[in-house]
């Protein structure tokens, strides 16, 4: 019996890290900052980040995106490459996510969906 007790706590711990670690919401939880994302736009447009902190990406929809630097300005894409920036080009699958980082440069920096027109999102480390 105290085998088979360990061996099924350990499984339970298991368990509850593992739907910690799936389930973010918006927001900061220790270096980490999750923003959603819907259909077509991310459900906030600007997040601040601390140096070293890393950013989770969560897809709340059944559809792609496509995450990489740049921004849309007035309806047409403008990649760019920012210093401090790491290049980001990261596909999300519908209901999927994806960490980027750590952003270890403070500075304002501009991520966009390529496949949805006006969808930017404004990362700012302090």
């Amino acid at each position: 019996m105290g085998r088979t007790f360990i061996l099924r706590s350990s499984i339970a711990a298991l368990l509850i890290l593992l739907l910690a670690a799936c389930t973010f919401q918006s927001g900061s939880t220790q270096g980490v900052t999750a923003v959603h994302m819907s259909d077509s736009d991310f459900t906030q447009h600007t997040v601040t980040l601390n140096k070293g902190d890393m950013l989770v990406l969560i897809n709340d929809a059944p559809v792609i995106h496509i995450i990489a630097n740049g921004s849309w300005v007035n309806n047409i894409p403008q990649p760019a490459q920012e210093n401090g920036l790491p290049e980001v080009h990261v596909t999300i699958a519908g209901n999927d996510s994806a960490t980027l980082g750590p952003f270890n440069t403070a500075g304002t920096f501009h991520l966009y969906c390529t496949v949805h027109p006006a969808m930017n999102l404004l990362v700012i480390v302090i």
